[in-house]
């Protein structure tokens, strides 16, 4: 954990809550991930994707602040990838990259070692 993140007062209330809330985000964004993997169409794909990179943009925004900067990163990359994929050439088409799903599988097995952490 970064230094400064230990030296705030009542952050390990919201380092805490941040964790509590971690478990049920991280679940959506895998569930968001699956259906658009299972998806028909691009719209149900993309729909999908778009959910989970909400999620992942508000952890990615809050990680390094509560002094998990690792998670931050991780989580951007998700994002990032996702943002790649819905402004590019093939977000008409109804597939959903595999890269997308394999960092979503990274992101949470890093949250589940955060889980463990706490």
């Amino acid at each position: 954990m970064s230094a400064l993140a230990d030296q705030l007062p009542g952050l390990d209330r919201i380092r805490c809550r941040f964790v509590e809330l971690l478990e049920d985000r991280k679940t959506l964004i895998a569930q968001h991930a699956l259906a658009a993997w299972d998806a028909q169409t691009a719209d149900q794909i993309n729909g999908h994707l778009e959910e989970a990179r909400s999620l992942l943009h508000q952890i990615a925004g809050t990680a390094g602040t509560v002094g998990y900067p690792e998670l931050g990163i991780i989580a951007q990359s998700c994002e990032a990838k996702i943002i790649d994929h819905l402004e590019g050439s093939y977000a008409d088409l109804a597939v959903c990259p595999d890269e997308i799903i394999w960092r979503i599988d990274r992101f949470v097995e890093a949250c589940g070692t955060l889980s463990t952490e706490e």
